[in-house]
């Protein structure tokens, strides 16, 4: 293997010294969310284009060094992880938005621009890019599509997989694999990009993309619902997605237990008046949607479901709804330790599972605080679990994900496997399965070279 001030010298060819950075910088950096401990690594290695990381990736792989693709670096599974001897590759200087095409509805852009970024310059061209997270200032459209990230609109636009026209991919070896596709039909042989959305960067790493845009869907919608049973929560979401007539973009779902982690901790005023079992952050988007969103609730209240509703009256209202559903970081900041996971289930499901899994952390630690939020309408649940023993994660691990096995449930909806999650594999694919990503593995990358480690233990 390379010596260390010789890889570091040889690094500072491809991208320049002041792009190789070492002690202190790395060490400023963290690559867990929520923060743990300070990053370690050999060096952060900062290309500027697709060139610099096939020949980075061509070095490492020849010199026996791992390299960790980083983006915003706000992951939950510790898919960005480093050790000490690993090199880390950021995107920082990979952000440009490289073309607009208003008339095929895409974009091309670089994996290292975050997606933010993205939603703006579509919105300033009269689209949008629907996929949108509580992250987005952070998220690089590179970690969304290595992660195939959802986020709140997956009822209506579907996962990032589903916005993915065209990707430039480089692999271990250091081969460009471009297959910058712009057209909505191409059924010409293999759809090779799928093989990366969602893979980590175990396979290869993404430098560009081509994303597809929507039209500006309309004016939005947005109301702040409280029910008193998750079947009238049920009832609701159907309501809702017939009578919006395919409008219905986001319905999220908020059990008291997150409204009081977040309300006053995070400063901000309750919607309602009085906390109910369930609340729902219902929106709308279309040229009809507060017709349609007031139609809606008037049902609802008719049929009984809904206790009691807030209807946003400006923008300013449903950002303020909308920044209690997205205040993860008084969360997370609230309670700590604070375990957190990402699963789905069937929605009839649910309540069942919560249940079971409330029962059995009592059972264990009596003070145990269980909060859950999550989109519901698509079967994705965020579970946050704080019982006062850190050493115990692997135990809560257990019991949440050992819930699912006989619901048919996967243990990541959208954050990915990580390091966290991959003991738990088997929970959601079966070994058939597991062996051919490790043969795909194995094949796309012999040397291990590419995130080692992630979604697949030992490869």
């Amino acid at each position: 293997m390379v010596k260390e001030i010789d890889a570091l010298r040889d690094l500072g060819r491809i991208v320049g010294d002041k792009n190789v950075l070492v002690g202190a910088d790395i060490a400023a950096r963290h690559d867990t969310y929520p923060p743990g401990a300070p990053m370690s690594a050999l060096a952060i290695v900062r290309p500027a284009t697709t060139t610099e990381v096939s020949a980075l990736l061509r070095y490492c792989d020849d010199h026996g060094i791992a390299v960790i693709p980083q983006g915003g670096r706000t992951g939950l599974v510790s898919g960005g992880k480093t050790r000490a001897a690993d090199i880390a590759l950021s995107f920082e200087r990979m952000t440009a938005i490289e073309a607009m095409d208003q008339h095929g509805s895409t974009m091309t852009v670089q994996a290292g621009v975050p997606l933010q970024r993205v939603q703006e310059a579509a919105l300033a061209a009269g689209m949008s890019y629907p996929v949108d997270l509580g992250a987005r200032g952070s998220a690089t459209i590179g970690g969304t599509i290595s992660t195939n990230a959802g986020g709140n609109s997956v009822l209506r636009y579907g996962m990032t997989r589903d916005q993915i026209l065209g990707l430039e991919v480089v692999l271990a070896d250091g081969t460009v694999l471009s297959s910058m596709n712009r057209m909505m039909k191409n059924n010409a042989g293999y759809d090779l990009k799928q093989m990366f959305i969602g893979s980590e960067g175990t396979l290869g790493i993404v430098t560009r993309a081509v994303l597809r845009l929507r039209p500006e869907a309309g004016p939005r919608a947005t109301a702040w619902v409280g029910l008193a049973n998750f079947d009238d929560v049920l009832a609701l979401l159907t309501l809702a997605g017939r009578e919006s007539s395919g409008g219905l973009t986001c319905f999220e779902v908020m059990w008291p237990s997150f409204l009081d982690a977040v309300v006053l901790a995070g400063g901000h005023q309750m919607p309602l008046a009085t906390l109910h079992a369930f609340n729902v952050l219902i929106e709308i988007a279309s040229r009809n949607s507060q017709t349609q969103l007031e139609h809606i609730l008037e049902a609802g209240w008719e049929q009984g479901l809904i206790a009691d509703a807030a209807l946003a009256a400006s923008e300013a209202q449903a950002r303020a709804l909308w920044a209690i559903r997205d205040d993860i970081e008084t969360l997370v900041s609230g309670l700590r330790p604070l375990f957190l996971y990402d699963i789905s289930l069937p929605q009839v499901a649910m309540v069942g599972y919560l249940d079971a899994l409330q029962s059995a952390l009592r059972d264990r630690w009596l003070r145990s605080v269980l909060i859950v939020f999550g989109h519901v309408a698509d079967g994705n649940l965020h579970v946050c679990i704080h019982t006062g023993d850190e050493a115990g994660h692997g135990a809560v691990d257990d019991i949440v994900y050992g819930l699912l096995r006989p619901l048919s449930g996967s243990v990541s909806a959208e954050h990915g496997i990580g390091l966290d999650k991959r003991n738990y594999l088997d929970v959601t694919r079966t070994r058939d399965e597991i062996a051919l990503m490790a043969r795909l593995k194995k094949m796309l990358d012999p040397k291990g070279t590419l995130n080692p480690g992630k979604v697949l233990a030992g490869i």
